[in-house]
């Protein structure tokens, strides 16, 4: 029904004008009409997109620049007889797809879960007959009878109303049932939260009954349109789009070295194979094969860690975009607040507490029938008010019109009868001619005082308040029925202030999160001035508020622009929310959101990094990356943390590879230019690639320095592109050092170079390790015990391989001895410069 009109939303047109476009009567519709509207709607329910055959799921996969070339390298060494090499590279890149694969699913289920949010049937009238029939045969133009307990089957006009409240959390956020009724709309809106007379899919009657004529069914409704939203593909999250770029980078980069080498030998006419079979062997070197494995081991290790500190990891490189989260988007209701409304004060005109306001309020919540509402439980928490001594005589229950409810109770020790009303506190302010004073006189109101009455209401307002008028009347002992006419010339005792209060270790958490550079933005259906208490409570600052009303009138752009300047969203609705997750992203943010509503599941959706909690609806849990299992936010504190450790260790190894195997294929291409052979053997350098991976298998397990998690970071390609060009030809420089010393003072014949740049290349490779692993001083870092004994283990081998029946096969020769004595002073040297220069970089990083 909304496409029908673009002018304003179906709840706001004419009753009669929807009725004629339904072609629906009083009595329902008929059997023809039926079947012609399930042929032109379809049925109630939300319809799958058509899904990809499994192969070309498969296929997409293969798109990452890094997986392509991951691949290419493990067939060249296919090609040259290196099969162990082939097989390790190809089964790292496999199950690196299949992990991803199996992920995909994950916005399937959550509109899986969510078609089976609603109940399976319905009472409709059709010609006239109340019928009991399933939810998914429900039509655009069924009338449907609801009561309480009932879930709305669909989107829909109140026809008729009584006593009917809804509630809607799961879709708006609002805190408190509402109520609905018939009739048009006074005012203008397009927001879901101010269509007081329509109904929509998921929510939940509490009390009351209604008829409701069916507007919208299926994806046409507001629930469909969130199962919509789930099964499109969200844009790329930060890890996505880092790894992308690192593939590009380092594909651009082998692919100018391994051209320039087969040019460089052409123009010296050297055998093609021989150069063919280095130019491909240079490429092998120079992609990180090991990049998959590593970053799958350290992001296993963090899922365990976070477990460890409960918090589910859903999606492995969610930890990774945790630790790279800037921004924070929260609800309010459930994750800042304790979602229960509490009575938290009871005043008298003087906005002081007063003890004689809450017992009036108990006595009217205690004493009436019918389902309590939240208010009423709140104020029934307060167990301590006697009534004994009090009896029900009779009651005028609530009303739409009226706004409120009154009991008539008799006290056994006082000799007239007291008629105790509660209600909105506008309806009771004008009812009373007179108020209670703290002395528990009766003085009568003239201007000032309902000046200063309205002060104190108005002042409860602003604190974000829902407030209840408490009043009262006596009556003679004569008097035993309660009539809506007897609600006249009452006695204002003062007013009940209720607030959802917010959770103790939300304001500690939320701080936290300020000092480790996440800001927080929160995102609410709820209304602003309830939301401004809250963070006041909190003490969060608040920057600026922009309404949902607002963001409707606002395009992309000027959404972007006020986006940077506000941190207080409210009256959102789903679709509003979505788009401040994508505008954070499309502003280079790194976004989570935190959120445990049907409502929230399209932002969860969306974000970089999706967070529920266990009590969440279960589209909400599909939805997320993460959940936290404990209700205190110190526990996401926590998980950005461990966020944070994992990336660290990911961007070692990347920081690693990428600037010591640049300098030394960079030295290999370089040696091609005046040496009459080889400087190492294509299997020689495959061999001495294989060593150094492995010296690097242990970086999971290292620690991260404190420095590096004090904000957050994300995979910046310019940045690895720097460091590779600063340290990768201080590698070169030291490689062309070794060749003089190979050929000038050691006189090296072409396995004695090649030899002596094995084991030094391998050495300066994996003790760098040590250096570039921190930002600060290696020698107070100290790294993983694991990683040491390895990395020197390597340097080890790679230094007595020579002498071995195994180097002998890869065309490795015995040096001399004094070739180790100075390859001891090139290799401390090297270290000391690096760490000089790696000084000198983040220095001139950090100024910029």
């Amino acid at each position: 029904m909304q496409t029908r009109s673009n002018l304003s939303p179906w709840w706001q047109q004419p009753l009669n004008d929807t009725l004629n476009s339904l072609g629906v009567g009083t009595y329902g519709l008929n059997g023809e009409q039926v079947t012609s509207k399930l042929k032109q709607f379809g049925k109630n329910v939300f319809l799958d997109r058509k899904t990809k055959p499994i192969w070309q799921k498969l296929l997409v996969r293969f798109r990452n620049p890094l997986i392509l070339l991951l691949l290419f390298a493990s067939a060249v060494s296919a090609f040259m007889g290196e099969f162990s090499n082939f097989i390790i590279i190809t089964v790292l890149v496999f199950i690196s797809i299949i992990l991803d694969f199996i992920q995909e699913h994950k916005a399937g289920k959550a509109a899986e879960s969510l078609r089976h949010s609603v109940s399976v049937h319905a009472t409709v009238v059709r010609e006239g007959i109340a019928t009991n029939i399933p939810v998914s045969q429900i039509v655009p133009g069924d009338l449907v009878l609801l009561s309480a307990g009932d879930l709305v089957p669909a989107d829909g006009r109140v026809l008729e109303a009584k006593d009917f409240f809804v509630k809607q959390a799961l879709l708006t956020g609002e805190t408190y049932p509402v109520e609905k009724h018939s009739g048009e709309l006074g005012s203008v809106s397009n927001d879901i939260t101010d269509a007081s007379n329509a109904v929509f899919m998921g929510t939940s009657v509490i009390s009351g009954s209604a008829k409701v004529l069916i507007v919208n069914t299926g994806l046409d409704t507001a629930m469909g349109a969130i199962a919509e939203n789930l099964t499109v593909s969200p844009p790329p999250n930060s890890f996505e789009l880092g790894t992308e770029k690192f593939g590009i980078l380092i594909m651009r980069m082998t692919i100018l070295l391994v051209l320039f080498v087969l040019l460089v030998n052409a123009i010296l006419h050297k055998p093609w194979l021989d150069s063919f079979l280095f130019a491909v062997a240079l490429a092998v070197g120079l992609t990180p094969e090991l990049l998959p494995m590593v970053t799958s081991i350290t992001l296993s290790r963090g899922a365990i860690m976070m477990a460890k500190k409960k918090v589910i990891v859903k999606q492995l490189s969610s930890i990774q975009n945790l630790g790279s989260m800037d921004t924070l988007c929260t609800d309010k209701t459930g994750t800042l607040t304790e979602s229960k409304i509490k009575l938290e004060k009871h005043v008298n005109i003087n906005g002081e507490s007063d003890t004689r306001v809450l017992e009036l309020a108990y006595l009217n919540s205690y004493f009436e029938t019918g389902l309590k509402s939240p208010l009423d439980e709140a104020i029934l928490e307060h167990r301590e008010i006697q009534t004994e001594r009090w009896t029900k005589i009779d009651e005028v229950p609530f009303d739409f019109e009226r706004r409120r409810v009154s009991v008539l109770l008799d006290p056994k020790d006082q000799k007239n009868r007291m008629l105790v009303v509660k209600g909105a506190p506008e309806e009771i302010i004008q009812l009373c001619t007179h108020y209670e004073t703290e002395k528990e006189t009766i003085e009568p109101i003239n201007s000032i005082v309902l000046e200063k009455i309205r002060s104190v209401y108005s002042s409860l307002e602003k604190e974000g308040f829902r407030v209840l008028g408490i009043a009262w009347r006596e009556e003679t002992k004569e008097h035993i029925h309660a009539v809506v006419s007897d609600e006249t010339e009452l006695t204002l005792s003062g007013f009940a202030a209720f607030l959802d209060p917010p959770k103790a270790s939300a304001k500690i958490a939320l701080s936290e999160l300020n000092e480790i550079g996440v800001s927080v933005k929160v995102i609410t259906g709820d209304s602003e001035l309830v939301t401004l208490h809250v963070c006041s409570e909190l003490k969060m600052q608040v920057q600026g508020i922009l309404t949902g009303k607002e963001l409707d009138q606002m395009d992309d752009s000027a959404l972007k622009y006020h986006i940077e300047t506000t941190n207080l969203f409210c009256r959102m609705n789903p679709s509003q929310k979505n788009r401040i997750i994508l505008a954070l992203k499309e502003k280079g943010h790194v976004v989570g959101y935190l959120g445990d509503g049907v409502n929230d599941a399209p932002s969860l959706h969306s974000a970089d990094v999706g967070l529920s909690v266990d009590s969440a609806v279960d589209v909400a849990k599909e939805a997320a990356d993460m959940i936290l299992l404990d209700h205190d936010l110190h526990v996401l504190y926590e998980g950005v943390m461990e966020g944070r450790r994992t990336f660290g260790n990911i961007m070692k190894y990347i920081m690693m590879g990428t600037s010591s195997n640049f300098g030394n294929m960079f030295s290999m291409a370089g040696a091609a230019l005046f040496l009459p052979f080889l400087p190492m053997l294509p299997t020689q350098i495959l061999l001495n690639n294989l060593l150094y991976d492995i010296s690097e298998i242990p970086i999971p397990l290292d620690e991260v320095d404190k420095e590096e998690l004090k904000l957050p970071r994300i995979m910046d390609i310019g940045f690895i592109r720097n460091f590779m060009l600063t340290i990768g030809p201080i590698s070169s420089a030291f490689d062309f050092l070794t060749f003089y010393v190979m050929l000038t003072l050691l006189h090296a014949n072409e396995a004695l170079f090649q030899t002596g740049w094995f084991v030094e290349s391998l050495c300066t490779q994996v003790l760098v390790i040590f250096i570039i692993r921190t930002r600060g001083n290696p020698i107070k870092s100290r790294p993983n015990r694991i990683l040491a004994i390895v990395s020197f283990s390597i340097a080890a081998i790679g230094a007595l391989l020579p002498f071995t029946a195994i180097g002998s096969y890869f065309g490795l020769v015995p040096p001399p001895m004094e070739f180790y004595a100075i390859l001891a002073s090139m290799v401390v040297i090297y270290l000391i410069v690096v760490e000089s220069v790696k000084r000198m970089f983040y220095h001139f990083q950090y100024r910029k």
